[in-house]
């Protein structure tokens, strides 16, 4: 009978304790913090720039970045075009505005196959990103296709690639139009003394290298910390094809240009 006793009380125990860890875990789940993963972009000769990415505010463009940033698809390329109180822009393979990364790039066996990314902004329909181009937000760039038909909207929207923005000044004209997903955290002084370097030309009519440094800021690397947390894989979108647009609707008479991203 003491046995007996002794066996229920020791049960009665453990369900206590049990109960006690479960609850536990149930509060520690519901208060821990979650901090936002912590981009550390290097710049030969220049310095550190820590940017917080925020994925409430952006998730799939967040994904991508870390994604190619800790596959080390930016680490050394440059920062190809540089304005004064303006933005700075980095992250395009070819270094001259005109590139777009491949499946490969993003993943180990992926195709030989350009994609992008759509926008995460207000204009796309995409309302939970409320972030606005302030100085020091980083931002992804994306081509404008409304110069072949005021109709390529989406298309234009839906561009993005690999290559992003720091913003130097605040611009509201951006705002909805382009995904903001980060702002810097440490290093701003680095920002603007990129903004600041020689460039080629500042001739808007000029054929060829407008904004384009001299000597293009090297980016010796850019790693992201996401403090345990996977982000997943992105969501793709096919490339959209200008020329065979333009193909389509006013013949091989005319030309066709490169593909750009670009911010206005």
């Amino acid at each position: 009978m003491k046995t007996k006793k002794i066996i229920t009380i020791m049960a009665i125990v453990l369900v206590i304790i049990l109960i006690a860890f479960l609850c536990y875990g149930y509060y520690k789940k519901a208060t821990e913090v979650v901090k936002n993963p912590i981009a550390t972009i290097e710049v030969e000769n220049f310095g550190t720039i820590k940017i917080e990415l925020y994925p409430d505010m952006a998730p799939n463009t967040v994904a991508h970045f870390i994604m190619l940033a800790n596959r080390e698809f930016y680490n050394g390329l440059t920062f190809h075009r540089t304005v004064p109180n303006f933005m700075i822009q980095g992250g395009d393979k070819n270094g001259n505005g005109t590139g777009s990364p491949m499946l490969s790039d993003l993943t180990e066996g992926g195709e030989e196959k350009l994609y992008a990314i759509e926008g995460e902004f207000i204009a796309n329909g995409f309302n939970k990103n409320t972030l606005r181009h302030e100085e020091g937000v980083l931002s992804m760039a994306r081509s404008d296709y409304t110069q072949l038909s005021g109709t390529l909207t989406k298309e234009s929207y839906n561009s993005a690639g690999s290559q992003f923005f720091i913003m130097t000044k605040n611009t509201p004209s951006l705002n909805g139009l382009y995904t903001p997903f980060g702002k810097v955290i440490e290093g701003m002084e680095v920002v603007h003394n990129i903004e600041n370097v020689e460039v080629v030309t500042r001739d808007t009519t000029a054929e060829e290298g407008v904004d384009k440094p001299v000597n293009p800021p090297k980016i010796t690397s850019i790693t992201v910390e996401t403090y345990g947390i996977d982000y997943g894989m992105p969501k793709t979108v096919n490339v959209f094809n200008s020329q065979e647009w333009i193909m389509n609707n006013y013949g091989s008479s005319l030309g066709t240009s490169e593909e750009e991203d670009h911010t206005h």
